[in-house]
């Protein structure tokens, strides 16, 4: 199972008592909605936009559910439900209509044995594995995954692009991560890219501090914490696919969108990469901004809202 997924499923179903942030005014995140008849975008019915509980995946459900109500389609909102357990199932009754996926974790969801790493693979994967009502709409570039990251004065000193360009300079390197970091990389990094690193050290949540500090010269950091920003890191790119696939991707059910919903959820897509998105969780995390306000902005300076 990988870190993402991990980070995703942990939470369980007592959340589910938590107040929403909902367009129906808080109460049950998964009370009935108020539209009539089955969901379905641009016809006058409710499309009904979910998220899991944390801050991210509720920025993006704001950026969708805007979005969609720009091209007229009627939205309800019920946001912080919990983990994706309960997402799925709601998706795949009917009861929700879209939610903010992220490709890797969701094929991990469903085949625990899935090998595939790459956006189209992991997508081609995800086609043979959801059921008939369940559809993934186009992946955006933006990823929250796994990354190998450095200070930009290492990147500078060793000219460092991609994990690649670490063949013969890794053995001067402490690596920073969680405590399973090593057993479950060391070996990926030899077979894939030839290195084998000085040390590898656990420093768990605080990776991106312990490189600002150096004492680490590389560490496991996700690729939207805002601290790569605010450090001015620099994620390597992973030509080998090390690291799945993770895309955020517009999860549905199929009954529910229409041309107009998908259109306005693929034109999301096609424009948010992981450099703008974690500006916008810099916006959330560190400056406090109010995600709805966030996604506000982005869409309007996207030509989206």
């Amino acid at each position: 199972m990988t870190s993402r997924l991990v980070r995703i499923v942990t939470a369980t179903a007592i959340v589910l008592g938590a107040a929403a942030c909902s367009s129906s005014g808080g109460g049950d995140p998964l009370a009935a909605p108020s539209g009539t008849g089955a969901p379905a975008g641009g016809s006058g019915k409710t499309v009904v936009v979910g998220s899991a509980n944390f801050p991210e995946n509720v920025l993006l459900a704001s950026i969708y559910s805007q979005a969609l109500k720009a091209k007229g389609v009627k939205v309800e909102e019920k946001f912080n439900i919990g983990s994706r357990e309960v997402l799925y199932g709601q998706l795949q009754s009917g009861n929700l209509t879209v939610l903010p996926e992220y490709n890797g974790a969701l094929l991990g969801y469903l085949d625990p044995k899935a090998t595939a790493t790459g956006t189209q693979d992991v997508n081609a994967a995800l086609l043979q594995k959801l059921p008939a009502e369940l559809a993934v709409l186009d992946s955006s570039a933006a990823e929250d995954k796994d990354s190998l990251t450095v200070t930009q004065e290492t990147a500078d000193k060793f000219q460092l692009k991609s994990i690649a360009d670490l063949a013969g300079k890794a053995g001067e390197f402490t690596v920073g991560g969680p405590p399973e970091f090593k057993s479950r990389r060391e070996q990926q990094f030899k077979d894939a890219y030839g290195l084998t690193f000085k040390e590898w050290k656990p420093t768990a949540d605080t990776t991106a501090n312990a490189l600002k500090d150096g004492s680490v010269q590389a560490g496991n950091v996700f690729t939207t914490d805002p601290r790569i920003v605010q450090f001015k890191l620099v994620s390597l790119a992973d030509p080998k696919n090390v690291f799945s696939s993770q895309n955020v991707t517009p999860l549905v059910n199929k009954a529910g969108v229409d041309a107009t919903a998908t259109a306005a959820l693929n034109a999301v897509s096609a424009k948010l990469d992981t450099a703008g998105l974690t500006s916008l969780m810099t916006k959330v995390s560190v400056d406090k901004e109010d995600p709805q306000k966030v996604a506000k902005d982005w869409l309007t300076a996207n030509n989206l809202g």
